[in-house]
């Protein structure tokens, strides 16, 4: 029982397919067959076009050059979220990637801002981050690796167009020995004693045996669900958006590099600028909208004349109770689902992956690789779902019922906990490995309302620190920074420009 998988399949496509394709075919170089198996005829969701920064690495990692990935998928970078009417109507924030001015002492720059902006003497955060200053100006540069310039506290991720990505690293994957098969999987033979997945069988009535499976069948969980019987855990009482209408634009104004999200009477709507178009899709709780007036929503806020028709999805937010059960591993949509409001689908893919190659098996796998893996993945999804319910629970609003729910809900005791701390004494909880770091969390705490009674105590012992000057400091050299990049549009068309505009 004992050596390498001899077979790995995956059934499905799409983002979650293709990105495991690539990393498995990049990973496993000799030894283990790799087989897709995916139908044209099955549609693929294909609306998550924002990402955020770990997505540079996963393509970095498996050797996909930056420019050229642009090209193929007419990319824009991304230098953060705007949240729009969240905490009131007529209020917005920014949630940038990257940092918060500059270190100047042992003390964390956010807690001196904190003191002083308590005391009056330091504008609002935003005033000190470099991401919301090139952004709001459409400014973009890559950051440079001196940690001297103020420019490399900022950092990045894309929009671009999610199936054009799935097809790049289709060509990837297959450069590098993966077999992709064309057909429908309308069976799934198990073993009699162990339960284990033996086949799959296609349309065509053709038979696949593998070792291994990874189910990439989206929301439809053909082998985690289906055929294993795995089970889901619902969300829906603290994230109680279920479903979106998404359509494309054509492109207006200026070529923006960030994503906007704009709280609506019940959900949210999200604008991406790509090269060539613009993504646009409306978020809701059909509890407190119709599908219709949805549409007739989203047609009303969406800017530049519409290239499709919308098209509406469902969902339930949660997770599977296990990602790995048996010889199957779920990736993408048939893990779970956390709604594209900080863009993280992309990511839990890359996560799921990541954790894939760092624990593979060999045939005859103990199941305590599996217990790891599902006890790492649960935690990911559980810190990206509270984050989550922090933009809904911490609002001002009570125009509509949706948002009296959402202002009024409880709400997991660690998320209660990490809040009241932050209120309390301005401290940052954090739990090990959170993909949100403590910059997200400023930005959605304070952007939201959440403003501390009292800076933390260290800061009221360092007298002799000039941190008035340091701000005012800062503050200028951000400026400067920003107004010393190019023209977003610009740059992207010097370094990435698209092949089929």
């Amino acid at each position: 029982m004992d050596g390498a998988l001899e077979h790995i399949i995956i059934v499905g496509g799409g983002s979650a397919g293709w990105m495991t394709a690539a990393g498995l075919a990049y990973t496993v170089q000799s030894g283990t067959k790799i087989t897709l198996i995916e139908s044209e005829e099955i549609g693929i969701i294909g609306v998550g076009e924002a990402t955020i920064p770990p997505i540079r690495h996963f393509n970095q990692r498996i050797g996909i050059d930056e420019a050229s990935f642009m090209k193929k998928t007419h990319g824009t970078f991304k230098l953060g979220i705007e949240f729009i009417d969240w905490t009131r109507k007529g209020h917005s924030y920014f949630h940038p990637f990257g940092q918060y001015g500059a270190e100047f002492d042992t003390i964390p720059f956010y807690q001196y801002w904190m003191r002083e902006h308590l005391a009056g003497r330091a504008g609002d955060i935003s005033e000190y981050c470099m991401a919301w200053e090139a952004a709001h100006k459409g400014r973009f540069a890559h950051p440079p690796q001196d940690p001297g310039l103020i420019q490399s506290r900022m950092d990045y991720a894309y929009h671009f167009d999610a199936t054009l990505y799935g097809q790049f690293l289709r060509q990837f994957a297959e450069a590098r020995g993966v077999e992709r098969i064309e057909g429908k999987v309308v069976g799934v033979e198990q073993c009699a004693e162990s339960g284990d997945i033996k086949s799959v069988s296609t349309e065509d009535g053709s038979t696949h045996e593998g070792d291994f499976f990874i189910d990439c069948t989206g929301f439809f969980g053909l082998l985690i669900e289906k055929t294993l019987k795995t089970g889901y855990d619902d969300w829906s009482r603290w994230l109680p958006c279920n479903k979106a209408v998404a359509m494309t634009s054509e492109n207006q104004g200026t070529l923006l590099p960030y994503t906007r999200s704009m709280a609506k009477t019940a959900g949210w709507q999200w604008r991406i600028p790509l090269q060539h178009r613009t993504g646009n899709g409306l978020v809701y709780c059909d509890g407190y909208l119709e599908p219709d007036q949805a549409e007739r929503d989203l047609r009303e806020g969406v800017e530049g004349a519409p290239l499709v028709e919308p098209r509406h999805l469902k969902f339930t937010t949660g997770k599977r109770r296990k990602f790995w059960n048996k010889n199957c591993v779920a990736i993408g949509l048939s893990a779970g689902f956390m709604e594209p409001l900080e863009s993280t689908s992309l990511h839990l893919i890359q996560y799921g992956i990541m954790r894939l190659l760092a624990m593979l098996p060999g045939k005859g796998f103990s199941p305590l690789l599996a217990q790891e893996y599902n006890a790492l993945t649960s935690a990911e999804y559980e810190r990206i779902r509270d984050f989550l319910i922090l933009h809904y629970k911490a609002t001002e609003r009570d125009d509509s019922e949706f948002w009296r729910y959402c202002k009024n809900m409880d709400i997991p005791d660690r998320l209660a906990a990490k809040i009241a701390h932050f209120e309390e004494h301005g401290l940052i909880v954090s739990d090990e490995r959170e993909l949100f770091n403590n910059p997200s969390w400023i930005a959605v705490y304070l952007g939201q309302n959440i403003v501390p009674k009292r800076a933390p105590a260290i800061t009221l012992g360092r007298k002799s620190v000039p941190v008035t000057e340091r701000l005012s400091q800062i503050r200028s050299a951000i400026i400067e920074g920003a107004d010393a990049m190019p023209d977003h549009a610009g740059y992207i068309q010097n370094y990435c420009k698209s092949d089929l505009q």
